[in-house]
């Protein structure tokens, strides 16, 4: 019996992927700040840059938009939008209230595979405390947010999340190099780990709080050096 072709991946697949690719690129680079706020995205230029079509940048940019990480001026064009503290302020809210609710879940179902995976996390952490790498330690700290989240079964608050943490991405990895922070995160994130070990549901959502508001804490100090002011300038 002649084997069956593989169907190839359809255009709107591949456009999918492509799309997919450009916006990780677009949001680590913003969180980076190596595209600074007010910075014009010129689509023709980035089409080249990143070998797709306009149809896939254009879908990447509309999703950094709906998170509030690009500003979609009519008539003008899309700009790398402003850091705003009431924006950083909300989403805080948002995010603690999520992650307390969840991590309180947590203790209650959590499988000893999720508390395995919680401790890898954390020993990469540890690991890239020691060299130094804050961008391996940034992923890994989603990471670790990411996979609580996903425990607790519910994509839209996964989807809540994301959209939170896209606003907080830039004030908090610049926030994380200040003294003592990282060894501090990972403690917490130890603390967290270890609250959920014990099942004990008031004591995970009492460590998920601290960590928060010491987050908080330490983006409030690094505010001051963002402006609210995003005047367009041109794309490095």
């Amino acid at each position: 019996m002649a084997k069956r072709k593989q169907a190839a991946p359809s255009s709107e697949t591949e456009d999918h992927s492509k799309a997919e690719r450009v916006y990780h690129d677009l949001r680590r680079r913003i969180r980076d700040l190596r595209l600074p706020p007010g910075t014009r995205l010129d689509k023709n230029e980035m089409s080249l840059q990143y070998g797709v079509s306009r149809a896939p940048l254009g879908e990447a940019i509309l999703r950094l938009a709906t998170e509030g990480l690009v500003d979609v001026v009519p008539q003008s064009g899309s700009y790398v939008a402003a850091i705003r503290p009431q924006d950083i302020r909300d989403s805080l809210l948002i995010r603690t209230g999520l992650e307390v609710e969840a991590v309180r879940r947590i203790a209650q179902t959590a499988s000893d595979e999720l508390l395995k995976q919680l401790d890898a996390n954390v020993d990469a952490q540890a690991a890239a405390i020691r060299a130094k790498d804050m961008d391996r330690l940034d992923d890994l700290d989603a990471a670790f947010h990411t996979m609580l989240m996903e425990a607790v079964g519910s994509p839209r608050a996964l989807q809540l999340l994301d959209g939170t943490r896209a606003v907080l991405d830039r004030p908090r990895y610049h926030a994380l190099p200040v003294y003592g922070r990282p060894n501090d995160t990972l403690a917490e994130h130890r603390r967290i780990v270890d609250a959920i070990r014990t099942r004990d549901p008031e004591l995970a959502g009492a460590a998920m709080r601290i960590h928060l508001t010491m987050v908080a804490k330490a983006i409030e100090g690094d505010l001051a050096k963002f402006s609210d002011d995003a005047s367009p300038k041109k794309r490095k």
